[in-house]
């Protein structure tokens, strides 16, 4: 089975009550078209993880992140593929969070995660980060 590298970003802020959100996008495109993930996508030859995530989210959304923590590495088979997905923390340094890609996106809060229909693998992100 084919083996996809890829990266997400936990894009963390916080509401106008203090709260902690999380950034979550919905796939615009594919065989996953409509579930809602976080933005990321594919390392490229040559790249660091945290490199790729950030190119990743620039082209995607138009905005600048500053990489954290690890939180967890993902692994997670597919029908056609298994997916090996880097989770980093990060937090926008600059721009809007411009939806090129995606179809939609919600910053959730800790009462709010489990109102979007994650993609499997996220499932288990979300587990690891709950708020």
């Amino acid at each position: 089975m084919k083996t996809i590298r890829v990266v997400a970003a936990v894009i963390k802020a916080a509401n106008e009550k203090g709260e902690p959100m999380i950034f979550a996008t919905q796939r615009g495109y594919g065989e996953y078209k409509d579930g809602w993930e976080f933005p990321g996508g594919k390392i490229e030859e040559g790249e660091t993880p945290e490199e790729a995530l950030k190119r990743e989210i620039m082209e995607e959304l138009d905005t600048e992140i500053s990489v954290g923590d690890l939180i967890h590495t993902v692994e997670y088979d597919y029908p056609n593929f298994h997916l090996s997905m880097d989770c980093f923390w990060c937090e926008i340094v600059s721009g809007d969070l411009v939806l090129k890609e995606h179809e939609a996106a919600r910053w959730l809060t800790a009462k709010e995660i489990d109102e979007v229909d994650w993609l499997p693998a996220d499932v288990i992100l979300v587990e690891k980060i709950r708020l």
